[in-house]
């Protein structure tokens, strides 16, 4: 009879080769696609010219991930084998228990302990593996640590250059999580091992007694275990300066005195601890240890808990102000220059009723570019006019400056994107969705304050091909990167793209640009095919020698793989320049560990206007530093990027030049014709104005008590109260000559409808980036927006207008409510839309102006300013005049008497009409009263 034993292990190894080669097997098949979207990765970096971000990102990624692999793996198997070693004479009680110490039983116990072994070193590599893969995200906290520059000013209390916390604590807590799991886990497991092996028992008294080399062992990984609480101990002292939920954000008195030793005392014992862990190694209990570890607890305990609470209670507390004053002067400061909120300049502003006729003319490019278009009707304007096809999509409206025909001037425009899933059912097949349909075309501008007989916009660009009423050079209008482009996308191919229509046929072109990844050679083909999951890129009879692939085209998705360490602005915008379209996205540079300063996200005290798209990103990652430090130029047509360093004094953005040497180019560097249409970053400015409705107070006292906390104001947007967001204008500052280009927010106090001030952001190149707070005297009142909309509403003239309106099939919108200020004066105006119930297409039908003491409401923003300020020539001339057959005539006040009877009997008549419900005839009396009104205007 043969030897069951060789049989067994002859059955073993040929079981281990088979399970080694499907392993082998499983691991290619699992690993080729990620090494195929790795090749296609490296292709996209290489075309874009970024090939060596690609390689620095990804060298430190691999040293990451293969030295987290090797440590958790040694640290998990050697423990193991130590533990096994040491009780390599006791078996698992769970295999030998029960079991007769005969040959048969002595195999199938070996054989047991083997598949342990094994099991043991598969979920150890598993393990591994995710734990590396997990890591590798955590390249930048490395490459920043090593790449910090020094800032050249320390925190007040701990006395660290802030580069300390912005980048070297990140990678001491990541240090300390990174090992504390794997030494957790291998103590568990070890005791685990020496438990189920019996060398961990306990005695009769309940003690626990282990033999000599698993107590040497186990006291190693508590001495170990403990020196890394120590340390995490240590570390939380620093965290301690950007910890909030008390009256101050980052360390407070209580925080000082008592939390402050807490943590010191707390690491040192347990750094004793693990010491004596090393002192007794040689004793066979743990007894001493124990009771060791029981002080530390009870001494976290009372210094970390019981200790701070009472300094806070019986301290603090009752004398709060005073104790916390020195700390709320440093939480201030910090915050401050966190949100660069300490260079504002503030200005008194009197808001006086002084305009006169002769001012607005004084002030007339701020007049002609008050915009009356609000982004939100005109988009749909905009979709109903000029998207042409169905397949075309304006996404978005952008607001920009130009200088057109001689006259600098702010206007809105769109870009005409291609939109597949706009396409038909029908045609949304391979050939079309890849090669036919590849690009959006051309654009649609329009002045901010000119309309159209029937209320439309009055185009400047409008229809494909592009036809243009300004001086505006357009060579390249085709856009293969968007906003809208998602898909991936064929040029260079044997068959024509389409290009724009044109009556009932279509114009088709060929790509000429260099943007794409070439994809001529059939291994370029077999790759992108198996990445793609697309077998008609594989078998396709369209593809050339000259063939490329458009791919992350989607302009925010683009950059994003270039730069991830950067956030981005919620709204790229669209750029005309050298003829060509190009997309300009700000970029921003952040972090959480700015001493002393409050995240955004914590900021409870006002309503969040952040809450928009993707601003809410921006203020939920617990950000307390911010600036905008890049400017990113996307080209629509060969998407080439370009990033900017337009801050050299942020220490964030000098780490990552420093990691990426040829990633950033110098403002230096940007063309004049793009510089021109740099402007204040919205998702920038609404940070830092959340901030500074609280932190514009420098005074402690001030702010702690409140006594002046801003809020931003309200608006009505067609039937609801919505926040009045900030808004670009044209204007010029008070005391300036020049016109600018500038973003305002106004304010209002806390749980007031007053308003109080308003900040204004600059845009031009010389004064790029400076904030300039105005505020008004705070004895006297000056209307806030919601004050001003409750007496537009209490108008009759304007609402009953809107009630016969929004009674006749029709919908009034009320676009935003504008704050102009303008010579110490300020000047509201709000448009007024009208859109059919089942039409998407809003008209601009009137405008309110409110100023002073007169709200009223025309069709027209001249026509509306004439009845407040008076019409021009009449101001102009002594003794107004009319011309008929060229000669003067005096017009006779009897003249204008009679008129004005008549004028407001056939109102009283409308009203009668209005009361008794008969439309019709208030209509009759409306149009005869509009009549006589422009008798009078006439004279």
């Amino acid at each position: 009879m043969k030897n069951p034993r060789k049989i067994l292990v002859f059955t073993e190894n040929r079981s281990n080769l088979l399970f080694a080669m499907l392993v082998i097997l499983a691991v290619l098949v699992i690993a080729s696609k990620p090494l195929a979207h790795l090749l296609t990765e490296i292709w996209w970096f290489d075309s874009v010219g970024f090939a060596s971000v690609f390689w620095t990102k990804l060298g430190w990624q691999v040293l990451i991930g293969l030295v987290t692999f090797i440590t958790y793996g040694c640290l998990l198997l050697g423990n193991y084998r130590i533990a096994i070693h040491n009780t390599r004479q006791q078996s698992f009680r769970a295999l030998g228990d029960g079991l007769r110490p005969t040959e048969g039983h002595r195999d199938l116990e070996i054989l047991s302990e083997r598949g342990i072994h094994a099991a043991a070193i598969g979920l150890t590599v598993i393990w591994a593996i995710m734990a590396a893969i997990s890591t590798m995200a955590h390249w930048e906290t490395i490459l920043k640590f090593f790449n910090a520059p020094l800032i050249g000013e320390t925190d007040p209390i701990l006395h660290q250059d802030l580069s300390f916390y912005l980048f070297r604590l990140p990678l001491y807590e990541g240090f300390y999580a990174w090992l504390i799991f794997p030494v957790g886990i291998a103590l568990v497991v070890t005791v685990v091992i020496y438990r189920l092996k019996g060398v961990l028992e306990s005695d009769q008294r309940g003690r626990l007694q282990i033999q000599q080399p698993a107590k040497q062992h186990l006291s190693l990984l508590l001495c170990l275990l403990l020196m890394l609480v120590g340390w995490r101990f240590w570390l939380a002292r620093y965290q301690l300066l950007y910890g909030g939920g008390g009256t101050v954000f980052g360390i407070g008195y209580a925080d000082h005195f008592a939390k402050l030793l807490g943590y010191q005392v707390t690491s040192l014992l347990a750094v004793a601890l693990g010491i004596l862990c090393l002192l007794l190694i040689r004793r066979r209990n743990f007894g001493l240890e124990l009771k060791g570890l029981g002080i530390v607890i009870v001494a976290v305990i009372l210094l970390q808990g019981v200790y701070p609470w009472f300094v806070q209670q019986f301290l603090v507390a009752p004398n709060e102000l005073t104790k916390e004053k020195e700390y709320l002067a440093h939480n201030i400061k910090f915050t401050q220059a966190a949100y660069r909120l300490n260079g504002i300049q503030q200005e008194k502003y009197q808001a006086t009723a002084k305009l006169t006729r002769q001012s607005l003319q004084n002030n007339q490019p701020t007049i002609h570019n008050i915009r009356l278009w609000d982004y939100r009707p005109l988009l749909s304007t905009y979709r109903q006019l000029q998207e042409i096809r169905s397949y075309y999509k304006f996404s978005d409206v952008d607001i920009d400056r130009y200088t057109l025909n001689g006259d600098y001037q702010q206007v809105m425009l769109s870009a005409r994107e291609m939109s597949h899933e706009q396409l038909p059912i029908e045609a949304q097949n391979w050939v079309n969705k890849r090669l036919k349909y590849t690009h959006g075309y051309g654009f649609v501008m329009s002045p901010v304050n000119q309309i159209t007989a029937d209320g439309l916009p009055e185009f400047y660009v409008k229809d494909i091909p592009p036809a243009s009423t300004v001086d505006l050079p357009m060579q390249q209008t085709a856009i293969y990167y968007g906003e809208e482009s998602h898909n991936y996308v064929f040029t260079g191919m044997t068959t024509d793209e389409f290009d724009y229509p044109v009556g009932a046929t279509n114009a088709s072109v060929r790509y000429q640009g260099k943007g794409g990844v070439a994809i001529g050679s059939f291994g370029r083909r077999l790759v992108y095919a198996y990445d793609l999951n697309s077998l008609q890129a594989l078998i396709s009879n369209y593809f050339a020698p000259t063939s490329r692939i458009h791919y992350h085209r989607q302009i925010r998705d683009r950059v994003s793989r270039i730069a991830p360490f950067l956030k981005f602005d919620h709204d790229p915008y669209l750029v005309v320049a050298d003829g060509r379209l190009q997309w300009i996205i700000d970029a921003y540079t952040t972090s959480d560990h700015y001493p002393y300063s409050q995240p955004v996200s914590a900021s409870k005290d006002a309503d969040n206007i952040l809450q928009k798209d993707s601003t809410r990103s921006l203020s939920d990652n617990n950000l307390n530093y911010i600036r905008n430090s890049v400017k990113i130029v996307v080209d629509a047509y060969d998407g080439s990027m370009r990033f900017f360093a337009v801050d050299p004094n942020d220490p964030v953005l000098a780490t990552y030049r420093k990691i990426f040497p040829t990633l950033f180019e110098p403002v230096t560097a940007v063309p004049e014709t793009i510089q021109q249409h740099f402007r204040y970053p919205q998702d920038l400015f609404k940070i830092q104005m959340q901030m500074y409705l609280n932190y514009h107070m420098s005074d402690p006292e001030v702010f702690y008590n409140r006594e002046d906390q801003w809020q931003f104001p309200q608006q009505i947007y067609e039937d609801k109260a919505v926040l009045l967001e900030p808004y670009y204008v044209i204007m010029r500052l008070p005391g300036e000559s020049k016109l600018e280009f500038l973003m305002i927010q106004p304010f209002t106090p806390a749980n007031k409808e007053n308003m109080i001030s308003w900040v204004a952001a600059r845009s031009n190149s010389d004064d790029y980036g400076k904030l300039l707070l105005y505020e008004f005297p705070k004895q006297s009142l000056v209307y806030g927006p919601r004050q001003i909309e409750a007496r537009i509403d209490q108008e009759p003239e304007i609402s009953q207008q809107f009630t016969l309106w929004n009674q006749s099939g029709s919908k009034v919108i009320r676009g935003d409510l504008l704050v102009i200020p303008i010579d110490q004066s300020l000047l509201y105006v709000e448009p007024i839309y009208l859109r059919a119930e089942q039409s998407e297409l809003p008209e601009l039908k009137r405008v309110i102006v409110a100023y002073d003491k007169s709200v009223v409401m025309e069709k027209t923003l001249d026509e509306a300013l004439a009845r407040i300020f008076g019409d021009k020539t009449v101001e102009t001339t002594a003794n107004p005049e009319s011309t008929v057959k060229g000669t003067p005539q005096k017009v006779s006040n009897p003249q204008k008497a009679q008129l004005a009877k008549v004028a407001l009997a056939t109102y009283r008549k409308a009203q009668a009409a209005m009361r008794q419900g008969d439309w019709a005839e208030y209509g009759r009396q409306q149009q005869e009263l509009e009549k006589t009104l422009q008798k009078l205007e006439q004279l």
